[in-house]
């Protein structure tokens, strides 16, 4: 009868099944070691003359804790029995942004997680670039986007520069990395040791630029400071091997302060200090836990290290995109709000994609830049409840 199969035929097609599935299996296990880049042999060389380079490993300059607190087993558990908490119930909008052909004397377009175009002053930065499916050395296990990315590589604007903040995958990703290196001549600045990474990538030395807390690199009519953050680094079981860092975007016009990924920390007045005040600080607010509180930011923390810095926007990141902690997916909009009511600060929460240029003279609101009628809910708060946008 058609459609049926004998047992001989369920078996033959079984075992291909099986074959097919340890074929991607293996694909993706051969990736690995490519994608946790350098070894520690090829960073030391570049490493070893920082300051901050001391044992064999990088330094945070305010003391953290380089990791969670507690034991591995009680980590792996809560993962485990979070549910769903951590996802949203219905699809986040995710916005198509549009670039116009003339920069921006200011704007930013957030595409999800730490991902950020900044125009500033006639010059387009791009900063932690990460367009891969999964966050992890696996194409197969790993947390995943719980959002599409809202524009293609081959969509962005001509780039000025490329920055990172660490090389953690959820910021350092490889294949966004070639992808824009083929697209584009744009040079990639990074934090010390980093740079490893992409001569292991196939990256031309001439297009990466290494930099330590507190150098300096103009690029496109703007100047591009490494700052410290308090955070770690790694890709693989060895600690701190690189630098992290947050970094200072100033034009002669506008200055915008990069986060990346960091805890709160004193330097943060330090930073506002010498290089602010800033037009639009970018900062993380999300993957925050009790174990690890020394190198996330929760919201409460980030309100306070943009007023530390001096900054005049806040805009969000670091949340959103990944689930990467125990945290309700809409918790770290709805707190930082709150803490930016109460502070008096002007948050800026856009919809992945969503460009927002941004206007000396327009006074901005709490969620935005437009004004919106009391009966419209945030979109994150539309998200949350399980109704479409």
């Amino acid at each position: 009868m058609a459609g049926d199969t004998t047992p001989g035929v369920r078996r033959v097609l079984g075992g291909l099944a099986v074959a097919a599935g340890v074929a991607a299996l293996a694909r993706a296990a051969w990736s690995i070691p490519v994608e946790m880049g350098a070894r520690r042999s090829a960073i030391r060389p570049f490493a070893a003359a920082s300051p901050h380079w001391r044992s064999g490993t990088f330094h945070n300059a305010e003391p953290a804790h380089p990791g969670p607190t507690a034991p591995p087993w009680r980590i792996a558990a809560r993962f485990a029995t979070r549910g769903r908490v951590g996802k949203p119930p219905t699809p986040i909008p995710v916005v198509a942004p549009q670039f116009p052909d003339t920069v921006a004397d200011l704007a930013v377009t957030w595409l999800g997680h730490a991902s950020a175009l900044i125009e500033i002053d006639g010059a387009t930065v791009l900063a932690d670039p990460v367009w891969s499916e999964r966050v992890s050395p696996s194409t197969v296990v790993g947390p995943a986007r719980l959002h599409p990315v809202p524009s293609g590589l081959d969509e962005l604007p001509r780039l000025d520069a490329v920055v990172i903040s660490h090389d953690h995958y959820d910021h350092l990703d490889r294949r966004t990395l070639l992808a824009l290196r083929d697209l584009q001549e744009v040079p990639f600045v990074v934090p010390v040791g980093v740079g490893a990474h992409l001569r292991r990538w196939g990256i031309a030395e001439q297009r990466i630029v290494e930099l330590d807390w507190d150098d300096s690199v103009e690029l496109g009519g703007i100047r591009l400071t490494c700052t410290p953050a308090r955070h770690f680094s790694g890709r693989g079981l060895t600690r701190n091997p690189t630098l992290w860092s947050s970094w200072v975007l100033a034009g002669p016009q506008h200055r915008v302060f990069f986060g990346g990924d960091t805890g709160y920390t004193r330097q943060f007045a330090e930073i506002g200090d010498r290089y602010g005040p800033f037009d639009v600080t970018v900062l993380p607010v999300g993957a925050y836990d009790e174990m690890w509180h020394e190198i996330h930011m929760d919201p409460e923390e980030a309100v306070r290290a943009h007023r530390d810095l001096r900054g005049g926007l806040l805009l969000p990141i670091h949340w959103a995109t990944f689930d990467l902690a125990f945290h309700p997916w809409v918790e770290p909009a709805t707190r930082l709000v709150s803490a930016a009511r109460d502070a008096d600060v002007p948050v800026l929460i856009p919809r992945p994609g969503e460009r927002t240029e941004i206007d000396d003279a327009r006074p901005v609101g709490i969620v935005g830049l437009r004004e919106q009628p009391d009966s419209v809910s945030p979109w994150w708060i539309t998200v949350a409840a399980g109704r479409a946008d």
